[in-house]
């Protein structure tokens, strides 16, 4: 029997250190693959700095448009969260309404 168990143990041993590898292997690998797609992404970034300098090259009618588009963007935001504040503080209380009886004439 000791020679069985010491053979189930070298076998988990093995297998242990098997997956313990292979999960290095995995590791280094999605390392790897980040750097390279981090690095083959920012070429391009770094390629077209030469057109930097401009900034404001649209008119002022655009620039009037874009911040109307942000007006309305903020003041569709504003009823929202109202919204969604009176419906966390209604989940949020512990307070049960109750109904009175109410009797008709």
């Amino acid at each position: 029997m000791p020679a069985a168990n010491k053979q189930r143990s070298d076998i988990s041993s093995y297998h242990a250190k098997k997956e313990t590898a292979m999960n290095a292997k995995q590791t280094l690998t999605a390392a790897c693959s980040a750097v390279a797609l981090s690095l083959a992404t920012s070429t391009a970034a770094l390629a077209s700095s030469g057109a930097t300098n401009k900034v404001f090259i649209s008119g002022p009618l655009i620039l009037l448009f874009l911040g109307f588009c942000a007006l309305v963007v903020v003041s569709q935001c504003i009823p929202a969260i109202i919204m969604l504040y009176s419906m966390i503080k209604g989940a949020a209380s512990s307070k049960e309404k109750t109904t009175e009886n109410v009797k008709y004439n």
